[in-house]
């Protein structure tokens, strides 16, 4: 009789334990998800960091360009398409970086050389930051009231891969839901205002 009773007890204690480990095992799953999603977010924070800072840097590379920049007669229209670091502006002197840069030896003296060899080597050093398949782009927009200063907007864009829970905590989606989720998109863009 003691025997049996001993059994049952022992044989219900492992039910038990195999319930908390199913318990511990889910849990265990949920808490590397949230793992997945902060490093995703902590990826997505450093990016955003990285093109304000480049902005940043654009912004103090104009200040130091007084000359050209405080001075405009009209809005130079510059944009950047960082995948083959392309130049456009409405101004000539943009459009181009001096042949041999601007050295100690070869001095930038034109109107512009120096605002344009500045904005090439920007635009070289956003593009190893922004991988070329977030097709980053990039633009400066000037605008010249009478009587005020200049004022200008340093504007980038670029894409950045999203982590989604949509479709992962359905039991339901199909493998292409879920594949589409984790391979979501979003347009985001970094405005910065500066008065050279």
């Amino acid at each position: 009789m003691r025997r049996r009773s001993y059994q049952r007890v022992r044989g219900f204690t492992l039910v038990e334990v195999m319930v908390g480990v199913l318990v511990i095992g889910v849990g265990l799953l949920g808490v590397a998800k949230v793992q997945a999603l902060a490093l995703s977010s902590t990826g997505t924070a450093r990016m955003r960091s990285m093109v304000a800072f480049a902005a940043s840097s654009l912004a103090a590379t104009m200040s130091a360009d007084r000359d050209y920049w405080a001075a405009l007669g009209a809005d130079p229209a510059v944009s950047i398409d960082l995948t083959s670091t392309t130049v456009t502006a409405s101004d000539p002197d943009l459009k181009r970086a001096p042949s041999g840069g601007c050295t100690a030896v070869s001095p930038c003296t034109a109107r512009g050389q120096l605002a344009a060899q500045d904005l090439h080597d920007w635009a070289t050093s956003l593009q190893t930051l922004l991988p070329a398949n977030t097709s980053p782009t990039a633009t400066v927009t000037c605008q010249i009231p009478a009587g005020n200063p200049v004022t200008c907007a340093i504007h980038i864009v670029w894409t950045e891969n999203l982590v989604t829970t949509a479709y992962s905590s359905n039991t339901a989606s199909t493998a292409q839901q879920n594949l589409q989720a984790a391979q979501k998109v979003e347009q985001t863009s970094y405005t910065l205002y500066v008065e050279p």
